[in-house]
């Protein structure tokens, strides 16, 4: 009997303290303070947005994205890409619809957090920064310039691609598989599994330094590139494009279309290094990147992965693949940024990527 009343007593106690915080929560929330909750709820909405944003932007161009790695690792003896309308007419007549979005699941299972986290580190890290910048200036109106909005996107890139890169790694060896390829991974976990049982737990994180490296520049310009396009767009207002202190949708595309080529353009080399670092291990890889005769190239690191790619290929081999990259990112980027923006409006997201 007398744990049956401590029971009740302990539950009459976790009741009212539930009905005490919630008191507490809609307290704050009349007098405009933000609870813990709240807080919560807002990060789980940002992170929605952001994975929403990168599935949508990446789902669209799977096909560019595919060619684009084709064309980074394929045989430069024996040619069976050449372009990008031959390369997609070609994954089409061999492969069909489905080889046009081989690897694009692989892709979003990896792009979705990946995006999520991007997003989400950027934010928190603008608002760091800022913080910084105003202690430092003692301006507590200052605003972030170009230069610190290209840290805070460097930050979040490094971040975002840290944390998903063994699901990027295993993404490029599924995507240039093909029907006539000797062996086959049949998803992202038996390939992450393959690569860690037979090659160990770092060649998951092969290539990760050029990719580092890649990211700063194209994250930072793409975030540092957006921003200060349409903080400069709402400020002077050429042609009449701001309304009401907004952007209309098709500007904000152009604005991250921009930002893509700009980006991309500037990292470009590093990611054909990466693609080609990720290719080194995989026994079966010699029929897509060096063709069944040649001796598969072996690198030491991104140095001697530059050096060799330069000396057998020539310094257009490091941007093979730019064309169809470049098609690519302009929509893709865009497609981010918007999609992001709107799906925060309709969560109901105070904070934007801007504060």
């Amino acid at each position: 009997m007398a744990s049956e009343d401590v029971v009740g007593k302990s539950r009459g106690d976790t009741a009212v303290t539930t009905i005490v915080n919630l008191a507490e929560e809609a307290k704050l929330a009349r007098e405009g303070v933000k609870g813990p909750g709240h807080q919560v709820l807002t990060i789980c909405k940002s992170l929605v947005a952001g994975g929403v944003a990168g599935g949508v932007s990446r789902t669209a161009v799977a096909p560019l994205e595919r060619l684009k790695i084709l064309l980074q690792v394929q045989n430069p003896h024996s040619i069976k890409y050449n372009g990008t309308i031959q390369g997609l007419k070609y994954i089409w007549r061999t492969e069909g619809l489905r080889g046009l979005f081989k690897g694009n699941g692989t892709n979003c299972a990896r792009i979705v957090p990946n995006s999520a986290v991007k997003f989400f580190s950027y934010e928190q890290a603008s608002k760091g920064i800022l913080w910084a910048y105003r202690q430092q200036t003692g301006d507590e109106d200052a605003q972030l310039t170009p230069l610190l909005r290209l840290g805070a996107g460097a930050c979040a890139g490094i971040i975002a691609m840290s944390a998903t890169y063994p699901m990027d790694m295993v993404r490029g060896r599924i995507t240039v598989q093909t029907d006539k390829s000797p062996y086959q991974y049949r998803g992202m976990f038996h390939a992450l599994g393959t690569v860690y049982r037979e090659e160990g737990f770092r060649a998951l994180y092969r290539g990760w330094l050029p990719s580092v490296i890649g990211v700063v520049p194209y994250v930072g310009l793409n975030f540092a590139v957006y921003e200060s396009l349409k903080d400069w767009l709402l400020q002077t207002n050429p042609l009449g494009l701001a309304n009401d202190n907004e952007l209309h949708v098709v500007t904000r595309l152009g604005c991250g279309a921009v930002a893509g080529t700009i980006g991309q353009t500037v990292a470009y080399p590093l990611d054909v290094i990466r693609r080609r670092m990720q290719m080194v291990g995989w026994s079966h890889a010699d029929s897509i990147v060096t063709g069944q005769s040649k001796e598969a190239l072996q690198y030491n690191g991104m140095i001697d992965a530059f050096r060799k790619t330069v000396r057998h290929e020539g310094v257009g081999a490091l941007y093979k693949g730019l064309v169809p990259n470049s098609v690519k990112v302009v929509p893709s980027i865009a497609i981010a940024f918007v999609t992001y923006e709107i799906v925060k409006d309709v969560l109901g997201v105070e904070m934007r990527i801007s504060d």
